[in-house]
């Protein structure tokens, strides 16, 4: 079952991840679900800005669903979610492995005051390794704190280390954050599409990284019409008629 609300709000886009019974964790119906939408948010050319937040004050998510556990590269802004424009993570409460990673790679964060960030997966022996894109994007200390120890750290100390932009009351994270989408919404697209591209493209990536972006490079011409219409000139024995998609 796919856990996913999509939502426009004049030229911003919500994502909510919707399973609180769950914690919101992210299955791999949901994972697909959200790299499928932010397609056709980016090719909106009305919609300027996208949030991605979870059901409820209790949890933004817990990560991965350990029953279903997604490929989380789909899912993960700058790798499966390939967009040049602004997206705003809105956080509250439990906020664990794989959420973490999401407010990492979000460009912008709002996080209410009852967040607590987690990453606990050397306790688990599970790690799909893209919780390391932290490094680039904190202090590297702090990154190995959260990755090696795996402690809990709450909104104010993510925010002194610049994870997140702001802390808020709980209940109202993503009320700002629509309010933060709505400034840049007013903005020059151009200009903040360009902003946005030319910082991807000085952060490091990190090695799982780059091979979920060599991963959708290659899904995409395995899942291409022209393969189809490759295999299928071959069996009837005539000249393909390839289109380019």
């Amino acid at each position: 079952m796919t856990l996913l609300k999509v939502e426009k709000r004049g030229p911003v886009t919500i994502f909510t991840i919707d399973n609180a019974a769950k914690r919101n964790v992210i299955s791999q119906a949901t994972a697909l679900a959200l790299q499928r939408a932010f397609v056709e948010f980016d090719a909106d050319s009305d919609q300027r800005v996208a949030i991605i937040t979870g059901a409820g004050d209790e949890a933004f998510t817990a990560g991965a669903d350990l029953n279903d556990i997604p490929e989380f590269w789909r899912c993960t802004p700058g790798a499966g979610i390939s967009t040049d424009k602004p997206i705003i993570a809105a956080i509250a409460g439990w906020c664990i492995g794989g959420g973490l990673t999401l407010t990492a790679t979000c460009d912008l964060a709002i996080a209410a005051e009852n967040t607590k960030f987690l990453y606990p997966e050397a306790k688990i022996g599970l790690t799909q390794g893209f919780i390391t894109a932290i490094a680039a994007r904190i202090p590297q200390k702090v990154a190995m704190e959260i990755m090696l120890l795996g402690r809990q750290m709450d909104a104010t100390r993510a925010y002194e280390v610049g994870l997140i932009n702001q802390v808020v009351p709980t209940g109202r994270q993503l009320e700002v954050a629509l309010a933060m989408a709505e400034e840049i919404a007013g903005m020059a697209p151009l200009v903040i599409r360009t902003i946005k591209r030319f910082v991807g493209q000085i952060i490091p990536q990190s090695p799982s990284e780059i091979y979920a972006r060599t991963l959708q490079q290659l899904e995409a011409i395995r899942t291409s019409s022209d393969l189809e219409e490759g295999q299928r000139a071959f069996k009837e024995k005539r000249a393909p008629r390839f289109k380019g998609r």
